[in-house]
């Protein structure tokens, strides 16, 4: 990450789908050895919950649902979550009617706009579990009846495609029957006929019941209630464009006809390399644990480009960039820096002048950010022309950039190549090589990276 709060100054070309993106959002196959973006990946849903009341939910079950929770409410008005709140009311005692009894009621309220069930006339529960009573939708019939037609619309149209598909095989049948033998070609003619038989039944049913009745225009429009003629409007009592859209079955025009809604679910997904299907995000199964059985982030396995220092940029004036590099992985890694040329390139406004030797990461060491004595390292002789400083496994270190543009931001474009230790060759070893124990192997890898330096200063 570029700095704390500015993520996407420093880019990185994912080499499939072509996007820039930070590193922070980027992933990295074991397998592929390669940069992968969201994009990339197919993504699987994993379990199905609501994130209120953390709640699993199978997802046959929450398809019924329609991906809500059973259980949980949003506010009408603002979004947020409602709670349930408990009042004790006066009930007349049968046994004495001049002494009456209290006994607690359950409603819905808001903690953030203040909004109650009461407010629109829901009645209150005398438990505080079960589910609240919300209106039906008076267009549930005609919905349920387009979604059959439509679907039955869908059926017809994949029976078409099977049937030219078995058409398309029938073509063929006098080859068959003159180069294969007799029995193969009898059991093939009947699987062809049996699919055939099936194929027409079934169409024969879909095309009793393939009709749905259309929608009528209506002359009478029902009038304007004469208030909004005679009353001045109350802008706190009307709905807001938003609060309708979310209620299209309702169409409500004021406040007091908002109902709650039941609370969306969320979902816990996996995702994979299209390449070669293996997991590069996989998180726990419990709606609470925000932890991942396989995390694959490309922050843990690809050294970091981060911006240090950045003085004063003049246009066509050459100036000194501190630029840093975090080695994610706990061994030795080699850098190379080389520039981009400018024909492979179109973002870059600015030239830049790299280091020419190579820059040594040390190891990845989490104890090593706490030790505050051992600031000098005698194992690697850093030129300190280029090496500003090192502390651990980062390395700060000088680039000369010169501005090319007189107007936006300047970019300067470079690409990275290091090498990574391949723990996942393992798995593609036959069974000859798994019996000799070997060293993983060392492989060169690059990426291509954009820097936004900002602004260019006025003279």
């Amino acid at each position: 990450m570029a700095g704390l709060l500015e993520v996407d100054r420093v880019n990185i070309l994912c080499p499939d789908s072509g996007i820039r993106l930070p590193i922070s959002r980027l992933y990295f196959c074991r397998h592929c050895l390669k940069l992968k973006s969201g994009q990339c990946v197919s993504h699987e849903v994993d379990s199905h919950y609501c994130p209120n009341c953390l709640e699993n939910m199978p997802s046959a079950e929450a398809k019924i649902k329609k991906n809500r929770c059973g259980n949980c409410f949003d506010c009408p008005s603002c979004r947020h979550t409602l709670s349930t709140r408990a009042t004790s009311i006066a009930i007349p005692n049968p046994n004495d009617p001049a002494k009456p009894t209290t006994k607690k009621a359950y409603y819905l309220a808001c903690g953030f706009c203040r909004w109650t069930s009461r407010d629109i006339g829901m009645p209150d529960k005398h438990i505080a579990s079960g589910a609240w009573q919300v209106p039906d939708n008076p267009y549930v019939d005609r919905m349920n009846e387009l979604l059959d037609y439509y679907r039955q619309l869908a059926q017809r149209e994949k029976q078409e495609r099977e049937r030219k598909r078995i058409s398309r095989r029938r073509s063929y049948f006098h080859l068959q029957e003159k180069y294969l033998s007799q029995v193969s070609t009898r059991r093939r003619s009947g699987a062809l006929l049996s699919a055939l038989t099936n194929l027409s039944v079934k169409e024969s049913e879909q095309n009793q019941n393939l009709s749905v009745k259309g929608s009528e225009s209506v002359d009478d429009v029902e009038k304007l209630p004469p208030e909004i003629y005679n009353e001045p409007v109350n802008l706190a009592s009307v709905c807001t464009i938003t609060q309708r859209l979310s209620q299209p079955e309702y169409q409500p025009h004021y406040i007091k006809q908002l109902y709650p809604k039941h609370k969306h679910l969320l979902i816990k997904r996996s995702q994979r390399c299209r390449e070669c299907e293996h997991n590069l995000s996989k998180p726990e199964f419990n709606p609470s644990s925000i932890r991942f059985k396989i995390q694959l982030v490309a922050l843990h396995h690809v050294p970091e480009v981060r911006i240090f220092s950045i003085p004063n940029l003049y246009f066509q004036q050459e100036s000194q960039v501190t630029l840093m590099l975090i080695n994610a992985v706990e061994n030795q890694t080699k850098v190379t820096l080389q520039p981009m040329p400018s024909s492979d390139h179109d973002v870059a406004t600015a030239s830049v002048t790299l280091p020419g030797s190579d820059l040594v990461l040390a190891a990845k060491d989490d104890t090593a950010e706490y030790d505050d004595m051992n600031s000098d390292y005698p194992e690697f002789k850093d030129d300190p022309s280029l090496v500003h400083f090192r502390k651990a496994n980062k390395l700060a270190f000088f680039v000369k950039v010169t501005p090319e543009k007189a107007v936006g931001d300047v970019i300067i474009a470079l690409k990275v190549k290091y090498n990574y230790r391949d723990m996942a060759a393992q798995f593609r070893r036959t069974d000859e090589d798994k019996d000799q124990e070997k060293e993983p192997p060392i492989v060169w890898l690059e990426y291509e990276c954009t820097i936004n330096l900002g602004k260019l200063v006025d003279k």
